[in-house]
């Protein structure tokens, strides 16, 4: 009976409706399952191994790579993350998907994003003791209506607190060539739970991770604050390295 009220609705509003996927705007078949299509969701890429286990950046697959070992960056310049993941590269359908989430005010997108970050950081969610939101400044989020990154955190089956505020108000990170973005973002962010954080392992939740800026700033506030240890799990990630 639910099988084929749902197919009844379905049918009803593709031909009243007539709603497009979010992300790549053909007509929806089963409105009633989502705003993006399977196809959209089928299509994504994933990162696989080899891969930076610190940001996430795919390692060179031409050689061996033994477990642990970091990309040329990390190595240079350890982040303030201790272990990074991410669906899959900030490009293609999951661009899409994310920019619907995030610019078209479809936070019911985010539902269907977290269950496969759920998949992607498994490892790091399963011995987390929180997650935390990368908080938007109160007038960016008053004005979109929501913060993507709860939307994503919440949805992550672990505990959940808005443990960080943003202090300033700063550029879109977006807007800024990447040499800018650390110094943007440079104490940027401050606490609101203190005690929430002290001696406990911490997962940092944003939509996209670019250069890690803004997760740096976020886990260094963190650090501060008394945290055991900070990872960072992603919807998309901007690969800078190529297999």
């Amino acid at each position: 009976m639910v099988t084929w009220l749902r197919a009844a609705i379905d049918g009803t509003a593709a031909v009243l409706l007539a709603p497009v996927c979010a992300a790549c705007r053909v007509p929806l078949e089963y409105p009633t399952r989502g705003a993006v299509c399977p196809e959209c969701w089928a299509s994504i890429v994933p990162i696989t191994p080899p891969c930076c286990p610190t940001c996430a950046d795919p390692l060179p697959s031409w050689r061996p790579v033994d477990a642990g070992v970091r990309c040329a960056r990390c190595e240079r310049t350890p982040p303030q993350i201790s272990l990074a993941r991410a669906i899959g590269p900030y490009e293609g359908s999951l661009r899409a998907i994310v920019h619907a989430l995030k610019y078209d005010s479809r936070p019911t997108i985010a539902r269907h994003l977290a269950a496969r970050m759920r998949a992607a950081g498994a490892d790091l969610l399963e011995t987390a003791d929180l997650v935390v939101p990368v908080p938007l400044h109160r007038s960016r989020e008053r004005a979109r209506g929501f913060n993507q990154a709860r939307e994503l955190a919440r949805h992550l089956g672990r505990p959940c607190a808005d443990a960080l505020a943003r202090t300033r108000k700063t550029p879109a990170q977006a807007d800024l060539p990447a040499v800018l973005r650390y110094a943007n973002v440079r104490g940027a962010f401050g606490m609101t739970g203190r005690t929430l954080v002290a001696r406990r392992t911490i997962v940092l939740v944003d939509d996209v991770s670019t250069t890690g800026a803004t997760l740096n700033a976020c886990a260094a506030a963190l650090l501060e604050a008394g945290a055991k240890e900070i990872r960072a799990l992603t919807a998309a990630k901007a690969v800078t390295i190529r297999p």
